[in-house]
């Protein structure tokens, strides 16, 4: 070896191996009884210095080098298999984590070796995305990625986590188009006898989401007092449809029940009586209030299907099933009800979420407001 330079104790050394070829060491001490060792290769000393320091900053930070190399891929195997399946993560959010896996994020970055994932390793990802997906799947492609090595970076694997450096397309404002009262009086005379007519009115009545509707039971309705809670939702899962409970404790929330919510109850109660008359004893009784015509849980795409049906014949092919839990929030918000009102009644987690999805809403009110200050003051029409 030629131009071999030591450093001190602790600090490794760094060398060259042969002509245009440097080697930097760092010692790791003594592991299950053997002398561990961790070799980086170079074209220069400098850029071995380089690594070596790298090598110690890590050492510093508790990260494992004498582990064997893995690829991305193999960790994120290793992490949906033996983190994410034992953490209390939701069924259906772990379907999700899994089809970004493997459409995605294996395709694209499986093989870089974990420990060698760079941010621009992950922005040029990001940026291969565009054109292929929308702007919106690929922050959640993104998400997935940036969680993943937080619990590597947890567990001593890599030193950071680079995926929070890389930045995801901008989401962008688009204005969401709401029904209107006419729209829902329309909606609402199509479904008359329809088998799924208190489920939509439900819907569209209390802004129920669509697994809250399916994981709704009789024993959660107290029709006497007005009221519902929401106790558990139907989720698709690896292992089919399973019943889990609300994501968050805001979503496990009582909910006052409208006349409008009380009438559709009172008849989908007189509906699947007569359903569970005529299944007999092929009749699985979960106490669901909307439920398959032998009792069991319904399909979820089913339900979307049937409403696509309904909505084209009320000429509102723009429509969606999710569309009526916002319309229930414009709605209330038209009227003036407070924002923290709504947030309760949705369920969600933060009044900012609240404020995010429905801040087109609030604009009109702004204008209510200012208008207000002029018949306080006596000054309409003056300007």
């Amino acid at each position: 070896m030629t131009g071999r330079r030591r450093r001190s104790h602790g600090e490794g050394s760094v060398y060259e191996q042969r002509p245009g070829v440097w080697a930097a060491v760092v010692d790791l001490g003594w592991i299950d009884g053997k002398r561990k060792r961790k070799y980086v290769y170079a074209k220069s000393e400098a850029e071995a210095v380089r690594k070596r320091d790298e090598l110690r900053r890590q050492l510093q930070l508790g990260v494992d080098l004498s582990a064997q190399p893995r690829t991305l891929e193999a960790w994120l195997t290793e992490w949906l298999r033996d983190v994410k399946a034992h953490d209390g993560t939701r069924p259906s959010t772990l379907v999700r984590y899994r089809l970004a896996v493997s459409k995605h994020l294996v395709p694209g970055l499986g093989r870089v070796k974990l420990d060698r994932l760079t941010p621009r390793d992950v922005q040029r990802f990001l940026t291969g995305l565009r054109g292929k997906l929308a702007p919106a799947s690929i922050i959640k492609v993104h998400a997935v990625l940036r969680v993943a090595l937080a619990d590597a970076e947890r567990m001593d694997l890599v030193p950071r986590n680079v995926a929070k450096a890389a930045k995801p397309p901008a989401l962008g404002r688009t204005e969401r188009r709401a029904l209107t009262p006419e729209e829902a009086k329309t909606l609402l005379s199509v479904l008359t006898g329809d088998r799924l007519e208190s489920l939509f009115v439900l819907a569209l009545a209390t802004g129920l989401r669509r697994a809250e509707l399916l994981g709704l039971r009789w024993s959660d309705v107290d029709l006497p007092g007005g009221a519902l809670f929401v106790r558990q939702t139907l989720q698709r899962t690896d292992h089919g449809l399973e019943f889990v409970p609300p994501k968050t404790h805001r979503s496990a929330r009582p909910l006052p029940l409208s006349a409008l919510a009380v009438r559709a109850l009172e008849a989908q109660r007189v509906r699947q009586a007569k359903e569970r008359l005529a299944a007999g004893e092929v009749w699985s009784d979960l106490g669901l209030v909307f439920a398959s015509t032998i009792g069991t849980a319904m399909e979820p795409r089913n339900v979307n299907r049937r409403f696509e049906q309904l909505r084209a014949a009320a000429g509102l092919d723009w429509l969606h099933l999710h569309d009526l839990r916002h319309a229930f929030a414009t709605f209330l918000l038209d009227q003036g009800e407070e924002l923290r009102t709504v947030m309760e009644l949705l369920g969600h987690s933060t009044i900012r979420m609240t404020a995010d999805t429905y801040g087109h809403v609030l604009p009109a009110r702004a204008r209510q407001a200012a208008s207000a200050i002029d018949r306080i003051l006596g000054q309409e029409g003056t300007a």
